[in-house]
C-alpha cells in the first residue's frame, strides 16, 4: 500500500481488468475531448484502442499496471512500453521507456495516484535496463504537464500542428 491514500500498483490482469481499462479509455477520451475536438467518444472507441494497446504491449515489451483502492477498486492505470528513438539519438538513449497512457479517475486526482503510476513505469523502465523515459502531453492539460515536471520530466520535443481545411 502507498501512504494515507491506501492504494498499490500492481501488474494488469487480463481479462479480469478489462473492464476497469475500458473506463479508463472513455475516461481519457472524454477529459480530452474538452481540450481538442478531434479525440473520439464513439461506442467503439474503448475496444478499438484497448486492442490496439493489448498489441503495442505485446511487440513492445510493455507493461499495463493499474492502481487499485484497499478495496479493490480500479483507479488508474498506466502502459509503459519499449521504444526506440531515431537513428540521430546517441546509441546509449537510443531505446528507452515510454509511457504511452496513463490515467486516474476523477474521485482521487491530486492524491499522488498518478505520480505512484509514474514511479511504477519508471522502476519498470530500470528494470531492462532503459535510462531514458518519455511521456507525452496534450499542450492545453496544464494539470498534467505540470505533474509530470513534478515527476522530473522536462519539456523535449514540441509538435506543431495546422488544419489544412
Amino acid at each position: 500500500m502507498t501512504g494515507a491514500a491506501a492504494f498499490l500498483i500492481r501488474a494488469a490482469r487480463l481479462p479480469e481488468d478489462k473492464p476497469a481499462i475500458l473506463g479508463f479509455i472513455m475516461g481519457i477520451q472524454r477529459f480530452e475531448k474538452a481540450l481538442e475536438a478531434d479525440r473520439r467518444i464513439d461506442p467503439d472507441v474503448a475496444e478499438d484502442t484497448y486492442a490496439s494497446i493489448i498489441e503495442r504491449v505485446a511487440k513492445n515489451n510493455g507493461r499495463i499496471l493499474i492502481a487499485e483502492a484497499a478495496s479493490g477498486t480500479a483507479l488508474g492505470w498506466a502502459v509503459a512500453l519499449k521504444d526506440t528513438q531515431e537513428i540521430y539519438v546517441v546509441a546509449e538513449e537510443r531505446t528507452l521507456g515510454c509511457i504511452a497512457e496513463l490515467y486516474v479517475i476523477d474521485d482521487v486526482r491530486g492524491r499522488g495516484v498518478g505520480r505512484a503510476l509514474i514511479a511504477a513505469c519508471e522502476d519498470w523502465a530500470r528494470g531492462r535496463g532503459l535510462n531514458v523515459m518519455l511521456i507525452g502531453v496534450l499542450a492545453r492539460n496544464a494539470r498534467a504537464h505540470g505533474v509530470y515536471r513534478g515527476a522530473g520530466f522536462e519539456d523535449y520535443v514540441t509538435l506543431l500542428r495546422k488544419y489544412l481545411r
